[in-house]
């Protein structure tokens, strides 16, 4: 039982890889980035097209509302019954992403986590509202520095469910996390599922990708992401959605909502925060060491002859 995984910070190159992977060798795409499994996001995304859906089989896009986000383990559930679908029927599986932390879930499942009371949860709503992030972020780092470290300032979801644990339990969240990684530390290069991977980690120069997200700002914007969010607006969402919290949106709403002056100032802080996120995600991933690491610009030929020799090997 074989399976790709091809991953890399955003911006990368992993979805035309992964199609021309697919159309070259057959096989079946499952999406491991947690954004793309909202069917209302789409411009600022960079979700693969209807028309390249329709070429390859895609999974875990589109799945779910904004309204109704999914998380690691919700994630886990979903895609592990698809993947063993696709290998009953003798194709192969090829999983695209640069969300690390659903990739290890899938790869090996989740650490347990006490689930809040209702006025934990009530008491984290009503703060968030009134004061956005900020004072998650300080108790934090009053009290859980590795979480605090280890998530970006956009990704409130995790921030506040970091903080309703530590309101819960009386323990910093991470410490239960690195009981998890200790006991799963080489999940790169096993599995709880007895597949064979091959994982491609694809990573381009800095200067390189810096210029590739700049582009990608300005493609987003010009193909529609301002009115995109307005719609989503307009709709009925409040905008403290998580997935609305995301990169590109958020900057997208405070434009919206005057809180940034001009469209040069919010593509400038989407470019800013997308290259912040591609370090993190950069940290992450240098964290495995079962994989090969290719320039997704340059290295195409040797990626395939890498395919080629591990779909050959008993």
């Amino acid at each position: 039982m074989k399976v790709i995984i091809i991953s890399g910070a955003t911006a990368t190159g992993k979805t035309d890889l992964s199609i021309k992977i697919a159309q070259h060798f057959g096989g079946e795409i499952i999406n491991f980035d947690s954004l793309l499994l909202y069917k209302e996001l789409n411009i600022g995304t960079a979700k693969p097209t209807k028309l390249e859906r329709g070429e390859i089989p895609h999974h875990m896009i589109d799945v779910t509302s904004i309204s109704t986000p999914l998380n690691a383990a919700d994630y886990m559930r979903m895609a592990l019954p698809i993947i063993e679908s696709i290998l009953a029927d003798h194709k192969m599986p090829i999983l695209v992403g640069g969300s690390g932390f659903y990739l290890q879930a899938l790869l090996n499942g989740m650490y347990e986590s006490q689930t809040s009371p209702q006025e934990v949860l009530e008491r984290s709503k009503i703060l968030f509202e009134k004061e956005g992030i900020e004072p998650f972020r300080y108790i934090l780092k009053q009290n859980d520095l590795t979480s605090y470290e280890r998530y970006h300032v956009n990704d409130h979801y995790r921030i506040r469910r970091a903080v309703e644990h530590f309101w819960t339990t009386g323990t910093p969240l991470s410490e239960k996390r690195k009981k998890k990684d200790q006991e799963n530390e080489e999940f790169q290069s096993t599995n709880i599922h007895g597949w064979q991977t091959l994982h491609l980690y694809l990573k381009i120069p800095k200067e390189d990708h810096w210029q590739i997200i700049n582009k990608r700002t300005e493609r987003m914007i010009s193909d529609g992401l301002i009115d995109e969010v307005n719609s989503l607006l307009k709709n009925g969402f409040s905008g403290f959605e998580k997935p609305l919290q995301s990169i590109g949106y958020k900057e997208a709403m405070d434009l919206i909502k005057g809180e940034l002056k001009s469209l040069e100032e919010c593509k400038e802080k989407i470019s800013i925060s997308t290259r912040q996120l591609a370090k993190a995600q950069k940290t992450w991933f240098n964290r495995i060491q079962d994989k090969k690491t290719f320039n997704p610009l340059l290295d195409h030929h040797d990626i395939v002859q890498t395919i080629e020799d591990f779909l050959d090997k008993k």
